[in-house]
This record gives structure tokens, sequence and C-alpha cells, in this order.
């Protein structure tokens, strides 16, 4: 299970050292794509292919399940890790989640994600600030 906050920085060639407690779980090499929110969603080949699957069996005439697709799949690129640690984020990504040379890795269960480290504050502070609502709709879902 991937779990806390950790920041890092892009180097000029766009590559990011992922958190040492989670390499061993990468070394099978990993999937990268479009997450939501504006953020990188990293993969386990594992954790991609349970995802994939899923998403392969979205009814193709909806519209909302086309799009969703198109999203996590097409945007998707395998990846690996290199001696140090690093994968090579491809530039649309960075692009797509306005990633600068500072950035979180963020553990969320079953993916790690991506974020510019301003938009991640940003939206943490909004999520804080937010949390009492949130709790209280979630209760509706039993957790």
């Amino acid at each position: 299970m991937f779990i806390g906050e950790y920041n890092h920085i892009i180097d000029e060639k766009g590559r990011l050292a992922l958190p040492i407690k989670f390499r061993s779980e990468f070394k099978a090499g990993a999937v990268v794509t479009r997450g939501l929110d504006n953020c990188l969603f990293i993969f386990t080949k594992k954790s991609w292919n349970e995802l994939a699957e899923k998403l392969s069996k979205l009814p193709i005439s909806q519209s909302k399940s086309r799009a969703f697709a198109r999203l996590m799949l097409a945007g998707a690129m395998d990846v690996r890790l290199d001696t140090q640690g690093r994968i090579i984020l491809p530039e649309y990504l960075r692009v797509y989640s306005k990633l600068n040379k500072k950035a979180i890795v963020a553990g969320v269960f079953n993916r790690l994600e991506i974020w510019d480290e301003n938009l991640w504050n940003i939206y943490k502070t909004d999520v804080e600030n937010k949390s009492i609502e949130i709790a209280n709709e979630l209760g509706d879902l039993g957790i």
C-alpha cells in the first residue's frame, strides 16, 4: 500500500526519483498516465492491468465511458526506474499536470500521484477546509 507525502525535484530531463520505500514495487516497471485534478497517476504493472481490464469493460456506447478510457489509456506510458530510482515523465504529461521543478509524490493506496507542489498545496488546503463536509458525505457510504 502506498501512503504518505514526499517532496521531490524534477530535473531538466524530466526525471523524477520515486520515494526509496516504494521503489521495489516498481522493479517490474510502471505505468504513468493522466490523473484527475491535474496530477499524474503512477501504477505498478499489476495495478495498471487490473484498472485497464475494468476500463475495457466500460460500455463504448456511452460518451463518458469512452472519454474516461481515453483519458487514462491514451495518455499512458510505460516507464522503468533507472539505477537511481528515477523515471522519465514524458513532456506531454508534465504539461498536462503543470509540473515544474518542485513536485509532490503522494501515496494513495494502489497508486502514486505526482503533483506540482503549488497545485498540491492549493488542493490540500481546499480539502482540509472542507474535511467535515467531505466526511459527512462519505458517512452515507459507510465510511
